[in-house]
């Protein structure tokens, strides 16, 4: 018996977290079959592991100061010593896991200090952006291995050069190590001359987040990312981990789209809409 599990968040029409929902308010379908729900609980206590991956590339050099405090108050808070885990990766010509799984907040911060950005000399002889590449090592050598609760916090400007994979590859990374991927639009105009990234970069991030059950968000004057890690964090602690075993037996290895919806109006779910059943 294989259980499936899905982790929810739900949102009203204004965009507020809605907590204390019942089992029975649920609805999961596998491929347009109604599934029932085995098990069901509220903002979960189950472990959660946590990747942080870096665009360290020289775009983001202005930015990257910023970005480490904000990552490191944000581990700080949401990570329990002992039962939680976090792996730090940076990204930029090349992928570097910087920061094996651990739950001790001084290595963090001693790993975030180190993350650097390549000097112009260097990018000049390896310029390129691997965020596919980043978001595809982390999901097969960190997370696949790992249980409970398993999310990437991605901060880049979303443009990515030189990956040796595509976006739905990428994705689909993520997807068969059931892990959220929460992006952050994180750019410096000054770099690209004034001008605003235009819609690669966003479009690309919004992607790796709806299809993974994430959530997608912009650094701005209005929003910081200060603000935006304490969103995310409201959302990890506000969960809905639900679970149900398919009534259909698995003859053949393949995705399988999901949907999750509540039978209130007016509410938004946000998980995310496929698995992978392995036979």
């Amino acid at each position: 018996m294989k259980v499936v599990n899905i982790l929810a968040t739900v949102h009203d029409k204004s965009g507020a977290i809605v907590r204390n929902l019942p089992k029975d308010d649920f609805e999961v379908y596998e491929d347009g079959r109604k599934q029932a729900i085995r098990y069901f609980s509220q903002e979960s206590d189950l472990p959660l592991t946590i990747g942080v991956l870096v665009d360290t590339s020289l775009s983001q050099a202005r930015v990257l100061e910023e970005e480490r405090a904000a990552s490191y108050r944000f581990l700080d808070e949401v990570l329990r010593e002992g039962k939680d885990k976090a792996v730090i990766v940076q990204f930029d010509q090349a992928v570097m896991i910087r920061q094996g799984l651990t739950s001790s907040h001084k290595e963090l911060q001693d790993t975030l200090e180190l993350l650097n950005a390549p000097t112009r000399e260097e990018a000049a002889n390896g310029s390129g952006t691997l965020l596919y590449d980043a978001v595809r090592e982390a999901s097969v050598k960190i997370m696949r291995e790992q249980q409970g609760r398993k999310a990437f916090i991605v901060l880049t400007d979303g443009v990515d050069v030189g990956s040796t994979i595509s976006l739905p590859e990428a994705i689909e990374s993520a997807q068969r190590a059931d892990t959220l991927i929460y992006s952050i639009l994180f750019s410096d105009e000054s770099y690209y001359g004034g001008r605003m990234l235009g819609p690669s970069g966003a479009g690309v991030l919004k992607r790796l987040s709806k299809e993974t059950g994430g959530g997608y968000f912009e650094a701005s004057k209005k929003q910081s990312i200060a603000d935006i890690y304490d969103a995310i964090q409201k959302e990890l602690r506000s969960e809905y981990s639900i679970g149900f075993v398919s009534d259909k037996p698995v003859t053949k290895s393949g995705f399988r789209s999901l949907r999750v919806v509540t039978k209130s109006k007016g509410l938004a779910v946000q998980a995310r809409d496929r698995y992978y059943a392995e036979t």
